[in-house]
């Protein structure tokens, strides 16, 4: 079964950081690109950020480009959201996704969702 797990999310205030962890289990997803999505309060799903397997190829949405940083430790089968310089439009319910498509800058999600986690930045 097929498992991604986020956390490291909460509150904090702008200007601050956050660092997202998303564990993946029941699946190679070593060999997969994965990634971020987040939503806002009435708005629709968004790409973050995404990072090919090995770590070579990483895409942002131009929103986040120079604040945030994907990584991740296929050893452990996990990803990472590094949150610098947090704006209260950051806050949002932010979703670990595994095995993206990013074709020409442009990604999109697989079926593979996690839960989803709280971010919230105050002003």
């Amino acid at each position: 079964q097929v498992q991604l797990v986020e956390s490291g999310g909460g509150l904090v205030q702008a200007g601050g950081s956050l660092r997202l962890s998303c564990a993946a289990s029941g699946r190679m997803f070593t060999s997969y690109t994965m990634g971020w999505f987040r939503q806002a309060p009435g708005k629709e799903r968004e790409f973050v950020a995404a990072s090919s397997w090995s770590g070579g190829s990483t895409y942002y949405a131009d929103s986040v480009k120079g604040r945030f940083t994907i990584s991740r430790d296929n050893a452990k089968d996990t990803v990472y959201l590094q949150m610098n310089a947090l704006k209260p439009e950051d806050t949002a319910v932010y979703y670990c996704n595994g095995d993206l498509s990013c074709i020409d800058y442009v990604c999109y999600p697989s079926e593979y969702w996690g839960q989803g986690i709280q971010v919230t930045v105050s002003s």
